[in-house]
């Protein structure tokens, strides 16, 4: 699979197994696609592709006939409800990581974010004195026992039924008793009015989304349920280049990267996997695998990115109890 092919199939996250519900695309890679300059084209061959069907049966079918995804609006009521017989889970592959960051640029871009305010962090950490550095990412964790939760005073944010924790701006009122609760700083927040177009400040407003972004409220990563309702991948899961990022459902036991599908269970049993400050009882949906057998040298994490962020690396964190210091201003 070349890499386009891949990153279309990083899009259907649901396309082997996961998406019981609809037909996904299961890969271009064999399939019969005549191009414009084709003389099967011209001959009035219809293009196809190969689909998987809800009981697992790969096939193919005209591409005419597969429809994009549509935007679905979720308002605020129905947002508080979840995707039913969901669990949704991430699992970060450490080995991967060289702080590429097209992680966070695909959050930003989504969640019409400026670019200091960031969702997603990435770390410099190393586990000791005598142990080499490593790239850490750190979204919102969606915690199964969320701090965040229990101590919002009026009910802005809130978990669901698939495992996603979400904050509704327009009940948040900017304590900010969910930041200092949290103990991973997965929050942050909207100092100042977003530079957003008008376009996007008149939409309507969404939790699953988060957009638009509201002045004196809190924000954070949310798992992106908007594509998860098309079937596709986060946005974080499809911008990176390296397959860092694996998400699927718990319940059905597979996550997926968009070009490797693999059992949740025997991933996390086989590399180790783990949650950050598991001893605090919050129960994370975010585990880790470990950075052994590395693909990329530490170093090359500084390329091709501005002085500004290489200064938050000067110094390299040993890890501790807590997150180091937010280097993020929001």
């Amino acid at each position: 699979m070349d890499k386009s092919e891949a990153r279309k199939s990083r899009r259907n996250f649901l396309r082997l197994g996961l998406g019981a519900g609809a037909l996904s695309i299961a890969g271009l890679a064999g399939a019969k696609i005549a191009s414009n300059n084709d003389p099967v084209a011209e001959k009035g061959v219809k293009e196809t592709i190969k689909v998987l069907t809800p009981d697992g049966k790969l096939v193919e079918v005209e591409k005419t006939s597969i429809l994009p995804p549509k935007d679905i609006f979720i308002d605020r009521k129905e947002a508080q409800k979840g995707i039913p017989g969901r669990k949704f889970v991430m699992v970060i592959d450490l080995a991967k990581c060289k702080n590429a960051r097209k992680c966070i640029d695909a959050c930003q871009e989504g969640h019409k974010l400026p670019h200091d305010h960031e969702w997603i962090k990435l770390y410099l950490l190393k586990d000791s004195d005598q142990t080499a550095p490593y790239w850490f990412p750190k979204p919102c964790y969606h915690c199964d026992n969320p701090l965040c939760v229990s101590v919002c005073p009026v009910g802005a944010t809130y978990k669901r039924s698939d495992g996603i924790v979400l904050v509704d701006t327009e009940r948040c009122i900017g304590c900010k008793f969910c930041m200092t609760g949290c103990p991973y700083s997965a929050r942050v927040f909207h100092w100042k009015k977003p530079e957003v177009s008008a376009e996007i400040e008149n939409i309507p407003y969404s939790p699953e989304t988060n957009v638009p972004p509201k002045e004196g409220t809190v924000g954070k990563c949310v798992f992106c349920p908007d594509k998860l309702r098309n079937n596709e991948l986060p946005r974080c899961a499809t911008a990176c280049p390296m397959g860092v990022i694996y998400f699927g459902d718990m319940l059905e036991d597979t996550v997926t990267n968009g070009t490797e599908t693999v059992r949740f269970s025997e991933i996390i049993t086989s590399r180790g996997g783990y949650r950050h400050m598991e001893h605090l009882g919050t129960e994370p949906s975010v585990y880790y695998l470990p950075p052994t057998e590395r693909q990329f040298p530490w170093e090359r994490g500084y390329e091709g990115i501005p002085d500004s962020i290489k200064s938050r690396y000067d110094n390299i964190d040993i890890i501790k109890e807590t997150f180091p210091k937010d280097s993020n201003p929001s």
